[in-house]
């Protein structure tokens, strides 16, 4: 539930696992950006560079991580719902004769 109890499934809009997912995948790239952009800049050269670069990626590899078991969740099968007996009747009075 969200928004005061009105669900995204009835109101239509995009669920909370989407919107962190497209949300990690931005900071991704604008981490790996980034890094890829120190490094290119010769700005990783300096020790302010270099603890820069290494946040950079450190970002990069924590949201990673977050995707990748985003992805293994999501391709998992759904757990089969367990099977309910059956309950045994009870004979009627007319069944019996």
């Amino acid at each position: 539930m969200i928004f005061g109890g009105i669900s995204a499934v009835l109101r239509g809009t995009v669920p909370d696992r989407a919107i962190l997912f497209l949300f990690s995948v931005v900071v991704e790239i604008a981490s790996l950006a980034a890094a890829g952009w120190l490094l290119v800049s010769g700005q990783a050269g300096s020790v302010d560079g270099l603890f820069l670069l290494l946040a950079c990626l450190l970002v990069a590899l924590a949201f990673g991580l977050y995707l990748v078991f985003m992805i293994r969740r999501a391709m998992e099968p759904a757990p089969a719902p367990k099977a309910v007996p059956a309950k045994a009747s009870v004979p009627t009075p007319a069944a019996q004769a």
